[in-house]
């Protein structure tokens, strides 16, 4: 197979959550011990920083794995998902997997597959670990891709863990309070290992806190006022994820990693073009300009109102499309009656009707026309926008991933 009948097999043969959902969520560790334990335990070769977390969490370990990078040090990332292409889940020094690796990979553990039947995500995390350790990385940094406690990522005894900010989403699988939420993400909380907790509601911290005081691991939390570092990527939230990444950059100093504060600055500057992470308050166009941002849980979308309520434009105009599994009442309540829509369905199993997205949306005074497919939802916008207006696209990490396309 090539690289894309490879890519094409995963997709297909493996089930994967992003496109068809709870179908593909594996509720234990034991295939992803399986895996490593048949790759030689790839992940205990290598240091890693491991960062969970409703939002935040790919902004978070971008700019850690830039800082890094910056200074010195042969950085892994691993993330979750990827926008357009697979390898953006796994880069070194920002460079992503070479093509013939995955191929290679898939290839030699196909009789795993076989016998295992993993997910999408568990075969892409044992791969990351594989990557890594053969290219002898100095540290990696773990995107947990959903929860924690039973996320494929959490069999790695990190130099750090790094909880960034909780709320609800995905509340089928890690619980229907934030309380219940926290304890599934701190499950990543080890034994006398440091946990740095970004800015959260005060009953999310108490609970981080207990895990934290119950296993012995230094706990660190992160305020409002807290120091940030500034930073190249764009959107206000990315100040509360700073200060996070600030906390755990001033915890691993302490634990003897050599970060020159200079070099730190740098990193933090140079995320984007370090890492390559796009799709956050990412301006794509100009005149109008047209900015997209793959927030889609209540807190993301509310962050993303808030930073349309500070732009200056004469009309809003806001593509919009969702997976059908999210509480959209929730989600559509919050958005400003005052925009111009354009319904969308995102071109993956779980995308919403966007006809049926457009009925729920009049009970919210949402008004708007239902168009087949993304890319012609923003033509349309597009097309009736003028030079002053402003044209945002959001509500689904794959709307967004259409329209960079």
């Amino acid at each position: 197979m090539d690289y894309k009948e490879t890519v094409a097999y995963l997709f297909s043969q493996l089930p994967m959550f992003q496109r068809v959902g709870a179908a593909a969520y594996k509720a234990d560790l034991s295939n992803t011990i399986a895996l490593c334990e048949s790759l030689g335990n790839p992940h205990r070769e290598f240091k890693s920083i491991h960062v969970a977390g409703t939002n935040g969490k790919g902004s978070v370990s971008s700019a850690l794995a830039s800082i890094f990078q910056t200074c010195g040090y042969k950085t892994g990332l691993f993330t979750s998902p990827h926008l357009l292409d697979y390898r953006e889940r796994i880069k070194i020094n920002g460079q992503k997997v070479e093509e013939s690796y995955v191929i290679d990979f898939v290839e030699r553990m196909k009789g795993d597959m076989a016998a295992l039947e993993p997910s999408f995500f568990e075969i892409t995390c044992a791969m990351a670990f594989a990557y890594f350790a053969e290219q002898d990385v100095d540290i990696a940094i773990l995107e947990v891709g959903m929860g924690g406690r039973l996320d494929s990522t959490n069999v790695v005894d990190p130099e750090c863990a790094v909880i960034t900010s909780i709320s609800k989403d995905h509340e089928r699988f890690l619980g229907d309070t934030l309380e219940k939420i926290a304890r599934e993400k701190g499950g990543i909380i080890k034994a006398n290992t440091p946990v740095v907790v970004g800015e959260n509601e005060l009953k999310v911290v108490d609970v981080l806190r207990k895990m934290a005081f119950d296993k012995n691991a230094p706990f660190y939390d992160v305020f409002t006022k807290s120091p940030l570092l500034q930073t190249d990527l764009t959107g206000l939230y990315q100040r509360q994820n700073m200060r996070t990444v600030n906390k755990v950059v001033d915890v691993l100093q302490e634990r003897g990693w050599k970060l020159d504060r200079h070099c730190v600055e740098q990193g933090a500057m140079s995320v984007r073009k370090n890492t390559g992470l796009r799709g956050r308050w990412e301006i794509i166009g100009e005149k109008p300009r047209i900015i997209t941002d793959v927030g889609h849980n209540e807190a993301g979308v509310q962050q993303v109102v808030d930073h349309l309520r500070k732009e200056s434009y004469v009309r809003l105009h806001i593509v919009w499309g969702m997976v059908d599994d999210k509480d959209a009442k929730n989600i559509l309540m919050l958005l400003p009656t005052s925009a111009s829509y354009y319904w969308c369905k995102p071109n993956v199993p779980r995308g919403k009707d966007a006809r049926i997205l457009s009925n729920e949306a009049l009970k919210f005074s949402l008004e708007g026309r239902v168009h087949e497919s993304v890319k012609s939802a923003l033509a349309s916008a597009k097309e009736e926008a003028m030079v002053n207006d402003l044209i945002f696209v959001g509500g689904s990490t794959f709307v967004v991933a259409e329209v960079l396309e």
